[in-house]
């Protein structure tokens, strides 16, 4: 994900791809989210359809290619300043359901690692509570 620019709402993508029960996790390798687990997304890039963007964000991460199942939630993202406690980024996320296609699991773009999550492993790793929630909301669409 790229920074807000000039204090804006930046549209962003996740994409929720399963693999039979397995859910396909990135750790992310730039700010503001370092190390951390999460889906697979980025930004929308102008012109282009959210839908898109998500399989594309999808494929330069992860290298895998999915089917759409469907929109699952749209969800604010706002990360704060540890100094001032100011807003500093503002992403809007269009989460989206995805079935596996083709590819295995191999980190590019701003992604440090990719890989096939079991649903024991996922109750173990630390994540951010909406992204639990929208893993477990896209699992019901699936």
């Amino acid at each position: 994900m790229t920074p807000t620019v000039a204090g804006r709402v930046v549209p962003a993508v996740g994409t929720v791809c399963f693999k039979g029960k397995d859910v396909l996790l990135i750790r992310r390798g730039t700010p503001p989210l370092a190390g951390d687990w999460s889906l697979p997304g980025g930004r929308i890039e102008r012109g282009e359809r959210a839908e898109a963007a998500a399989l594309r964000e999808l494929a330069e991460e992860t290298g895998v290619t999915a089917r759409l199942i469907g929109l699952v939630d749209v969800v604010d993202a706002i990360f704060t300043s540890r100094r001032t406690g100011a807003v500093a980024r503002h992403y809007l996320l269009f989460d989206y359901a995805a079935v596996w296609e083709a590819g295995e699991p191999l980190a590019g773009d701003d992604a440090a690692h990719a890989e096939w999550i079991s649903p024991d492993r996922l109750a173990q790793l630390p994540l951010w509570d909406e992204t639990r929630r929208i893993i477990a909301a896209a699992h019901m669409l699936v």
